[in-house]
């Protein structure tokens, strides 16, 4: 049984899927791991180059190429959430990283590093890391993280919503999704965000200051799709932590009724 778990959800990432997947082989552990990957029915060659990399590593690689996009395909904003869903049900491992198929690792002991700290602190749910931010554009590059990020975070940091902090290729968090994700979860296109919180109600959150992956922004990313100038986006998410309130007893309710307030305005200044 793999000791680690790694999601890899993809859709039409022909021009970075190898790099992808060089960054997780290349990773050197004393401990078992496999790579779950879905293709969420590409229209490019993305699924034809996963399936030889799954034919040349039949041990490490599960590959779930669909044949039909699993949707949901309207709204937009939703795009991937069923794959990424599927994909959590079919982790067997005890941890679980994070790796969309347009970001990449650079470092080889990323994997062990996060794994030796978890492993030794039971108290932690979660741990994460720098980024480099590339962009397609060639914008100049830069970390993801601010020099002030905390070394400890916790679930409060997430429901405050803030800043983002959580780089999903940076992520390795306790497996808790082994019976299935929360309701609430299917509901909110905000898919990273909902996970992280899930994991921070099982413990604290860590962050490690070495960049070891890149993020890669480009105008396919769902990251362009998720703006402040998108309506249904911003109802959504005011939509999930109204639901988050009832969902965590009511023990954040002042930090999340600030939350809900600051999205409520920014709907109202559209």
């Amino acid at each position: 049984m793999p000791k680690l778990s790694v999601l890899v959800p993809t859709f039409n990432h022909e021009k970075f899927i190898v790099q992808m997947l060089d960054g997780i082989l290349m990773q050197q552990t004393n401990f078992e791991f496999e790579i779950i990957i879905g293709d969420d029915a590409s229209t490019d060659n993305n699924a034809l180059i996963i399936s030889q990399f799954a034919h040349k590593y039949p041990n490490k690689i599960q590959a779930f190429l669909h044949s039909k996009n699993l949707g949901p395909v309207e709204p937009r904003e939703m795009g991937g959430k069923n794959n990424v869903g599927f994909l959590f049900s079919k982790c067997r491992g005890e941890y679980i990283a994070l790796c969309e198929g347009d970001d990449y690792w650079t470092d080889p002991l990323k994997l062990q590093k996060q794994i030796d700290f978890l492993e030794h602190n039971p108290s932690y749910s979660l741990c994460h890391h720098q980024l480099e931010v590339v962009y397609e554009d060639n914008s100049p590059k830069h970390l993801f993280n601010t020099d002030n990020q905390k070394d400890t975070s916790l679930i409060e940091d997430l429901l405050a919503d803030k800043s983002w902090f959580l780089g999903t290729a940076s992520t390795v968090f306790r497996n808790i999704f082994k019976q299935g994700m929360p309701a609430w979860w299917w509901k909110s296109a905000s898919g990273d965000l909902g996970i992280f919180i899930e994991v921070g109600r099982h413990g604290k959150i860590k962050y490690l200051s070495e960049p070891m992956a890149v993020y890669r922004k480009h105008r396919g990313g769902m990251t362009n799709i998720h703006t402040p100038q998108n309506s249904f986006f911003l109802r959504n998410r005011m939509e999930m932590f109204q639901a988050l309130d009832k969902y965590l007893n009511f023990q954040y309710t002042d930090i999340l009724e600030k939350t809900i307030l600051k999205y409520e305005n920014e709907l109202f200044n559209l």
